[in-house]
């Protein structure tokens, strides 16, 4: 990948910082990277800092296992572990999203899970995993995903799966790129809510598989288009900033 290419993959990063923030996805807290095109044994994130005020020279490399470029003291994330060890193990990942939005809190610490409601989360698939950390952190942890082991074993519950939900923390999705990634991220946020409200209301009828397959493939060729709405919308918030 020549130079400008790998600019336009950290634009697109610092787009899905403040499009994830914007949109609830993340708050303060959470964090999208990308495998490093020139190193599959890399990847790049934003230091440690909130997403929305993140821009193109906030960007680290980190190894894989989670150790900045030699020279950069910047201090990363606690949990860039996540990605590091997804990375490692899943070589159809290109980039992830990790983040505590309180619309999938509830699917990971009740006996319900996350299932697609509409059309449009049908990239979620067919029934999100859960991860517990009790398992091997023990029930006095601080839910953190902040070692190498602890990211060897989220890896274990996601699997092959596009999405993981970590109980009584929040949720990791991963994509072919950062797009795809953001897109899940935000459609899982959707189908929360509309699955929450379903289940009040009374029995809910979920995508079939063949459903899924089906609508996830449409969903895939028009990811471009939500995109350009989501910068759209970015741009509008900072004209209409005083």
């Amino acid at each position: 990948m020549n130079r400008n290419n790998r600019d336009a993959l950290i634009d697109d990063l610092v787009r899905a910082n403040h499009i994830l923030a914007a949109r609830g996805i993340v708050d303060g807290f959470g964090h999208v990277s990308a495998r490093d095109p020139e190193d599959p044994a890399k990847f790049l994130i934003a230091r440690s800092m909130a997403p929305a005020l993140v821009g193109a020279d906030d960007i680290m490399t980190l190894d894989l296992d989670g150790t900045p470029a030699p020279g950069d003291d910047r201090k990363p994330y606690l949990e860039r572990f996540i990605h590091g060890e997804i990375y490692r193990a899943r070589d159809d990942v290109r980039a992830i999203v990790h983040s505590h939005t309180q619309s999938l809190i509830p699917f990971g610490i009740t006996s319900q899970p996350l299932r697609p409601v509409f059309h449009m989360a049908a990239t979620i698939g067919a029934e999100v995993p859960v991860f517990e950390i009790r398992d091997t952190a023990g029930d006095a942890s601080d839910l953190l995903v902040k070692t190498q082991a602890l990211g060897k074993d989220l890896v274990q519950s996601l699997d092959r799966d596009a999405v993981v939900l970590m109980r009584g923390h929040g949720m990791t999705a991963v994509g072919g790129d950062v797009r795809e990634a953001v897109f899940r991220a935000v459609y899982a946020e959707i189908n929360a809510r509309l699955q929450a409200d379903a289940m009040r209301i009374g029995s809910v009828t979920y995508l079939s598989d063949g459903e899924i397959a089906a609508a996830a493939a449409a969903n895939f060729s028009q990811i471009g288009r939500a995109w350009a709405l989501w910068l759209a919308e970015l741009r509008e918030l900072v004209f209409a900033s005083p």
